[in-house]
């Protein structure tokens, strides 16, 4: 679309809004803006015109605040103070003039009963090109009026966790298209966790956009999303819609959703105690035979055969006091990593004090091997008070046990 095509038809130029649910109120809580324009009865999106950095800042600002202006007038006739606005702007843009005309725009409205706590700014942090702390003394500065921050495609693009983090916004917008994709690679489930922590850390809440289809949603539900979005709740409409309209239909998701996950963590919890037991039994039966750890690891990759392809025994600082018995098609030594510490993993220290005080053996997340890259699970249990045996299971079992990936 050439970019004079819409200036010289601004009075065509029309906001859109696109519904955003709560997951624990399952219904509207705000609406995000988007920019269309209808010529020649088709309406057609205005995010190719604003993406474009060959068309005139001067022309893309004048459509962003016509758009914006349209938009709060519309928002106000709802008279609904709870409802969030989410306004997109280009961080390259707002900084030209340090961010005023934008908040010039608000002020004027708060005559007409707009309050500023009711407006989220959304900012994509991966095409900023200026600098970092001039934008995050920007955004400290319209958060002392009340307007909350939210960074925008995270996911789609590569982004930078440490400029995010510093940015401390109040809400992050995940993009999950990619995982329509059937080719989706675990690490990008394992930079969305990333997200998912950084989120915690800075206090910022979560919310899944691009949500088109169930297990999207479902994804969304179960990886921290308060918030969700797509056009699998709502597509862009010219005219906002009821708060309510998907209420019933979210909470028979969610109840569908919430069903799904027990079941899975009572197999988990009946696997963890079966294994608990097994192992419990087989020490019974092996471990005074023995008198040294290589020994009873060797017995023990015997009997763990369809399930491990790793086994050593660590004591409660770290430090292995074992070799490690690998399968590589078949059992071996390697004796290089007697003595190595791994209290430097995550969580390693808090797990060894968990099976001190609960005296038994417990099952890890699903996580990536750093050898063998797959995905595995670990069973620690404690040996006695000083020491603890770990069990690496593999992908290919976790695979044929239901519930285990």
């Amino acid at each position: 679309m050439d970019p004079l095509d819409i200036m010289t038809n601004l009075e065509k130029v029309l906001p859109n809004y696109q519904a955003i649910f709560s997951a624990d109120e399952q219904r509207v809580i705000g609406y995000e803006v988007l920019g269309r324009i209808k010529l020649k009865d088709e309406i057609q999106s205005l995010g190719p015109f604003f993406q474009d950095e060959n068309v005139p800042d001067e022309y893309r600002i004048e459509v962003d605040d016509f758009i914006l202006k349209q938009a709060i007038d519309e928002f106000l006739q709802l008279k609904d103070p709870e409802l969030l606005l989410f306004i997109n702007r280009d961080a390259n843009l707002l900084m030209l003039d340090h961010g005023e005309s934008f908040l010039e725009i608000l002020f004027n409205k708060q005559d007409s009963g707009l309050k500023l706590d009711q407006i989220v700014l959304e900012i994509t942090e991966h095409n900023f090109k200026g600098d970092a702390e001039q934008l995050y003394h920007l955004l400290t500065y319209y958060r002392t009026y009340g307007i909350k921050i939210a960074i925008d495609n995270i996911g789609k693009a590569s982004s930078n966790l440490d400029r995010i983090g510093m940015l401390t916004p109040d809400i992050l917008k995940i993009d999950l298209q990619p995982l329509r994709s059937t080719s989706t690679l675990q690490s990008y489930y394992d930079v969305l966790y990333s997200i998912s922590l950084l989120a915690r850390k800075v206090g910022a809440t979560l919310l899944y956009e691009d949500v088109e289809v169930d297990f999207q949603l479902q994804y969304a539900w179960k990886n921290g999303g308060r918030y969700y979005q797509g056009y699998y709740l709502d597509k862009p409409k010219r005219e906002f819609i009821d708060r309510d309209n998907c209420k019933e239909r979210l909470k028979q998701e969610f109840q569908r959703f919430i069903s799904s996950e027990k079941k899975k963590l009572e197999r988990l919890y009946n696997f963890t105690e079966n294994f608990h037991q097994r192992i419990h039994q087989l020490l019974a039966k092996i471990e005074k035979q023995y008198d040294d750890y290589n020994q009873l690891l060797e017995e023990l990759s015997n009997q763990l055969d369809d399930c491990s392809f790793r086994i050593y025994i660590c004591d409660e600082d770290g430090f292995q006091q074992s070799v490690n018995i690998y399968k590589n098609k078949h059992w071996e030594i390697q004796p290089q990593y007697y003595l190595k510490n791994w209290s430097w993993r995550p969580y390693f220290l808090e797990n060894i004090m968990r099976m001190r005080i609960d005296k038994k053996g417990f099952l890890s997340d699903v996580y990536s091997d750093i050898e063998k890259g797959d995905l595995i699970r670990t069973f620690s249990f404690p040996l006695n008070n000083d020491h603890y045996l770990f069990i690496d299971l593999s992908y290919e079992f976790l695979y044929e046990e239901e519930g285990l990936l």
